[in-house]
């Protein structure tokens, strides 16, 4: 008993802190419960899981292609077990003590491509259901901003990378004191109380509009059928958030490029 609560504290530790919405309170824990039961089988590696869940992923958005409602609750399920699975590969790497740079790229590759097909097969869907274009072209505006945010942050690296060369060296050892400075107020070794309270502030996630907030709407939306409505909010959220992020990051980089003149004119 002694060596399985050692076994289970272990595995929660490979949670990680900043986990999206949905991940956080929902799929990273039933990774971790499955994780319990299959970590120590050694033909069955990171890379491997990163492998299913993006062929679960592939399965999920040929059933949205073919469409019904009895298909698309059954896409549904397997986007949640495409997202465990993406959950287990990094807990299991971490609990291993195995993390690749290969399988983190790997993973964050497929990561991208499974919101494309999947929200660009909902578009196909709601066009089906509506033989309206306007879907589609949601789908695309959607998938299109989601990908500025990410493309925006590289754009940065790659331009401070150019002025400094150990900026991300610095920006790694930051990411570190910071995680180092937090405290764990919620999990196994934490009363009720404190993991209600800490639920309640992981809603604010939700804000985010990021990969584990986009598990819910896809399986919400498609159990209860409502994929143009869907569709609006992710397009605009996606437009916000990559406008923002634009000019986020244009910002950062002029601030650390001419701290003087923002200073000045700053008063």
């Amino acid at each position: 008993m002694n060596n399985m609560k050692k076994k289970l504290h272990k595995l929660w530790e490979t949670k990680t802190k900043e986990d999206e919405w949905w991940s956080s309170f929902v799929t990273a824990p039933l990774a971790i419960m499955v994780n319990y039961f299959v970590v120590d089988y050694k033909w069955l590696t990171p890379n491997l899981i990163t492998l299913f869940s993006f062929l679960v992923a592939i399965i999920a958005t040929g059933f949205i292609v073919v469409g019904g409602i009895t298909n698309f609750i059954i896409a549904a399920v397997l986007i949640h077990l495409s997202h465990v699975l993406d959950c287990m590969d990094g807990q299991m790497a971490r609990y291993r003590g195995i993390s690749s740079r290969s399988g983190s790229y790997f993973d964050k590759l497929t990561d991208q491509i499974q919101v494309i097909i999947w929200f660009g097969a909902v578009g196909y869907a709601a066009y089906l259901q509506t033989q309206n274009v306007l879907p589609v072209f949601l789908a695309f505006a959607g998938v299109s901003f989601y990908s500025l945010r990410g493309y925006t942050k590289y754009v940065a690296i790659y331009t401070e990378m150019n002025d400094n060369k150990d900026y991300l060296t610095k920006k790694n050892q930051e990411k570190i004191d910071e995680e180092s400075g937090k405290k764990e107020n919620a999990g196994l070794d934490h009363g009720m109380s404190a993991n209600i309270l800490w639920f309640i502030k992981e809603q604010r996630k939700i804000l985010s509009f990021d990969e584990g907030v986009f598990i819910f709407m896809l399986s919400f939306a498609l159990v209860f059928n409502v994929l143009t409505p869907m569709l609006w909010v992710f397009a605009l959220s996606q437009l916000f958030y990559g406008f923002y992020r634009a000019l986020q990051r244009g910002y950062q980089i002029h601030t650390n490029k001419h701290p003087q003149i923002l200073s000045v004119t700053g008063k």
